[in-house]
């Protein structure tokens, strides 16, 4: 009785960038749970990718794995002509792959700048450029992800700060751009959350931590299934009237 229930992502198409581990995980077996055949995309964890896909396979959904470096435009193109070639279509795009490095004013180095911009903001654009290329008649929905250090704005995190401080900005200038094409575009923007990421840098065993749940006024960090669930929410129908919008996900912390 149950297969019978339509899911709110039926016969769509999603990709959803950096989607090895951690948030990006999380969201494409969210997507996939909701009925939609799923890209992973992976920079270089092919194995991370491909267990991500295995998972899905075996809940009965649809996925693939396709490797690209999303800040190479060569990447990007072949990206979407995989993902056409694998599902015929495109319905949904999250740009989810980022990096993260803090640095004290003192050392940052023309290195440490662009390699954060060049994945977090022009990745971002470059991605969302080709994936409109695919997006029908119908329109389609974009949700980049960002986070709480855009207004939160930590110490030693002007860079990555910025980064994210763009994509709120393009964010809310794509989404009056393409509204005239149907495309919905969204952002969301998760506090400190529990991943593969913030166990190998030591956050989540840290006094940030502590911090972090003190302030926040549910108490705790998030996990992944959070911030997919919110990405979810974003990409299907149900939010057929939202675009332009940024969504902090941060259990209250600001």
């Amino acid at each position: 009785m149950s297969s019978n229930i339509t899911k709110k992502l039926d016969g769509k198409v999603a990709v959803v960038t950096g989607a090895s581990k951690g948030i990006g995980a999380s969201i494409a077996k969210h997507l996939a749970g909701e009925g939609a055949a799923v890209v992973v995309n992976y920079a270089s964890s092919k194995a991370g990718a491909e267990k991500v896909v295995s998972e899905i396979k075996a809940g009965g959904g649809k996925a693939v794995a396709v490797q690209a470096d999303v800040a190479k435009k060569a990447d990007i193109q072949r990206l979407f002509a995989e993902t056409k070639t694998a599902f015929g279509r495109l319905d949904v795009l999250v740009n989810n792959a980022g990096i993260y490095e803090f640095a004290a004013l003192e050392e940052i180095t023309e290195e440490h700048f662009h390699k954060q911009f060049d994945l977090n903001v022009l990745g971002l654009l470059l991605t969302t450029q080709e994936a409109l290329k695919y997006f029908s008649a119908e329109g389609g929905s974009v949700v980049n992800i960002s986070s709480v250090v855009s207004t939160m704005r930590p110490p030693n995190g002007s860079v990555y700060s910025a980064t994210k401080g763009a994509v709120d900005t393009i964010t809310g200038s794509l989404a009056k751009e393409l509204g005239a094409r149907k495309i919905r575009v969204n952002a969301v923007r998760p506090g400190m959350v529990e991943t593969e990421g913030t166990h190998t840098a030591g956050i989540t065993e840290s006094d940030m931590r502590k911090q972090y749940e003190a302030r926040a006024p549910l108490g705790r960090i998030g996990q992944p299934e959070d911030i997919a669930t919110a990405v979810t929410f974003l990409a299907s129908s149900d939010a057929s009237w939202i675009t332009g919008e940024t969504l902090l996900v941060s259990g209250g912390h600001e």
